[in-house]
């Protein structure tokens, strides 16, 4: 006599599987600790990398004699410049294609590098790096930049400009988003939004300098 078939589990054994996965969670790569949302992170200099960091081993990189070995703790400082000014003159000399771009002095290099946000991604300026010297670097905002972790970021909309001094992980989450949301020749309105909501953000987080006269 034949053995019965064996019975299979079919559609309902399989159901587990059917669904999207819970996302991983996001660990310290030094570690391996799980991170909470908004979580610290290093660079790491000669990869020109992020790394997520947990808060002990972000302290670890973040004393003065910590900042000149393989990673740096990113800072959470945001300021701004209230006299900054940019005009259309002085846009059109960085030939940046779109209204928002940033530069980080790469201490490898001994050097600023400009980027801007773009559909591929965060996209180096392949301007002389001089003009971006004479064009913002004599600003008191350049003057604070901490290498290969802050960055100056720059906006120009509608006429009017900003100039913020923020950590650079910041610029590259907005890189990020507008990667994901861009949508055909000028980015299209939810880009447009997001972009809006960014920099909404920043200006709540950041602290102006003092007037010029009133700085020491």
């Amino acid at each position: 006599m034949s053995r019965p078939a064996a019975r299979t589990q079919g559609p309902r054994g399989l159901r587990r599987f059917a669904g999207p996965r819970p996302p991983r969670p996001e660990t310290c790569e030094l570690c391996g600790v799980v991170v909470p949302a908004g979580h610290r992170h290093l660079v790491e200099t000669e990869k020109r990398t992020l790394v997520c960091a947990c808060t002990a081993c972000s302290l670890l990189f973040d004393r003065p004699g910590a900042r000149t070995g393989r990673y740096r703790a990113v800072p959470d400082r945001y300021l701004t410049d209230p006299e900054h000014r940019l005009d259309d003159g002085v846009w059109e000399r960085l030939q940046i294609p779109v209204g928002v771009a940033f530069f980080f002095r790469n201490a490898a290099l001994d050097r600023l590098v400009a980027l801007y946000p773009s559909p591929a991604g965060a996209t180096e300026s392949e301007l002389d790096p001089q003009t971006w010297q004479q064009v913002l670097d004599g600003g008191p905002l350049a003057a604070l930049l901490e290498p290969d972790t802050e960055a100056l970021l720059v906006h120009r909309w509608e006429g009017r400009s900003g100039c913020y001094l923020v950590p650079i992980d910041a610029c590259y989450e907005l890189v990020g988003r507008m990667r994901m949301l861009w949508q055909g020749f000028d980015g299209g309105a939810e880009a447009r939004a997001a972009l809006g909501a960014f920099f909404d953000d920043v200006e709540r987080r950041a602290r102006p300098l003092a007037p010029t006269g009133d700085r020491s």
